[in-house]
């Protein structure tokens, strides 16, 4: 085996870093604790996408630790036996006869024991690199790839190209920026829905981990790393998420609040209770999503420009010309709402947005009774927020909304709503919804609302 130079930590030194990363800290932060050069922490973390690329299991008592063979060549440099040596170890003598015979260092011609050049040439003769599933396998990889980066389609079938992207160079990837659309489904939702999709055939079977490790880990998989854009967060590096705050707003009254929805609100167990919120784009553009909350079929509501938009100067007090003032937003999201059979629009929750001021008249002309969310509580609209992250990929923070059609709205619906779920048993919600339905269009079916 050739000389390392300088080898790298060993693999007790990796599996501290990355518990340590596990914990949330910085890379920086990792680094100066497990006694590593920050720029070492902050390879570590880029060449693995910000994932674990070792088992952080310890290995079991069989096999030499570092602190054993640092004990090994302390003893050998006194001069010890090998008897002694194992004796010191609670060893086999044969243990330490391999050890001192196979891992020893050879630079300059004659063998000389060190115990970081043991552990490294240990740890490369341990290794046992396997082709991975997504390379053996065309038929596995060509399914996880339309999937994870399929186009998007209109229900005529026609592709819908989205935004033209930039290019994927550099270190700064445009995770921001405008991306390709496409099917996107998680890595999660792929893993499982192979096994429906495939329920006979077992060579058609990957987790979601492994899938993660083909886009983030470099050499790993046969998957193009600029894959990661088809992901929801688009990122090439495993980071957690902040939370967007909510605006707190004046206009909602006491009997519209959380406490005063319907308790078959909260459960889930009885559709028609959906939930509500913008997501913003530059130049005051808008994009309204309704989400139900027991099937998670998502409803995009287009807002368009206003006649005047950009003609002049805003005007304080003025009209609301970019697409959501409560005029514009009532109109369009009763056209949305009404398109559904009453049965299945009771109720909807939004944020605090002034955007739903005019909830009254709302509930008068389609009778979907208004509540609103508390201040800063997101988590009181779970679905709508982790809708709200899903439609980011196609919807970057950034970027004109007042560009799309309401044609290409409902193909990115569309799309969200043939994605499987997990906590729908990897059915669609548009599975689920077209269930609703048809349990509502039966005659002599007792409804409440």
């Amino acid at each position: 085996m050739r000389s390392p130079g300088r080898p790298d930590p060993s693999r007790v030194v990796q599996r501290q870093f990355w518990r340590v990363i596990a914990t949330g800290v910085t890379t920086a932060e990792a680094s100066i604790e497990v006694g590593v050069s920050v720029p070492v922490g902050s390879r570590w973390f880029r060449h693995a996408g910000g994932m674990a690329p070792i088992s952080l299991v310890e290995p079991t008592g069989r096999y030499l630790t570092f602190e054993e063979r640092e004990e090994i060549a302390i003893l050998t440099a006194k001069g010890a036996g090998v008897r002694e040596i194992a004796r010191s170890l609670q060893r086999n003598p044969g243990t330490i006869s391999r050890e001192l015979r196979r891992n020893a260092a050879t630079r300059g011609g004659k063998q000389e024991y060190r115990a970081v050049v043991a552990q490294w040439k240990a740890q490369q003769a341990a290794k046992r690199p396997k082709t991975a599933k997504l390379v053996s396998n065309d038929k596995l990889r060509q399914y996880v790839q339309e999937h994870l980066a399929g186009t998007v389609r209109r229900s005529d079938g026609s592709v819908v190209t989205g935004p033209a992207t930039p290019a994927w160079k550099g270190l700064n990837k445009p995770h921001r920026a405008d991306r390709r659309w496409a099917i996107a489904w998680s890595p999660e939702q792929i893993s499982h829905r192979l096994k429906a999709d495939f329920p006979d055939d077992e060579s058609m079977r990957i987790s979601h981990e492994a899938i993660y490790q083909s886009l983030f880990i470099e050499g790993r998989g046969a998957l193009k790393r600029e894959l990661v854009t088809c992901l929801r967060t688009g990122r090439a590096l495993r980071q957690p998420r902040a939370r967007a705050q909510n605006r707190p707003q004046g206009h909602v009254t006491a009997d519209v609040v959380l406490s005063k929805r319907p308790a078959e609100a909260a459960d889930r167990a009885i559709p028609g209770h959906w939930e509500g919120d913008l997501i913003i784009g530059t130049g005051r553009s808008a994009i309204g999503t309704i989400v139900e909350r027991c099937s998670r079929s998502t409803l995009l509501v287009h807002l368009p420009r206003l006649v005047g938009w950009g003609e002049m100067p805003p005007v304080k007090n003025g009209p609301a010309l970019g697409g959501y003032g409560a005029v514009a937003m009532n109109t369009a999201l009763r056209e949305s709402m009404t398109a559904l059979p009453q049965q299945l629009r009771k109720t909807l929750t939004w944020d605090r947005g002034k955007e739903l001021s005019a909830h009254a008249q709302f509930t008068l002309e389609t009778g979907t009774r208004v509540f609103f969310a508390d201040s800063h509580s997101p988590w009181q609209r779970p679905t709508n927020e982790n809708t709200n992250g899903l439609l980011r990929q196609y919807f970057p923070k950034g970027t004109d909304l007042s560009r799309w059609s309401a044609e290409d709205l409902e193909a990115i619906a569309l799309t969200l709503n043939n994605r499987p779920r997990k906590i729908l048993d990897w059915r669609t919600p548009a599975e689920v919804f077209a269930q609703q339905l048809r349990s509502v269009q039966q005659p002599g079916v007792a409804t409440t609302g």
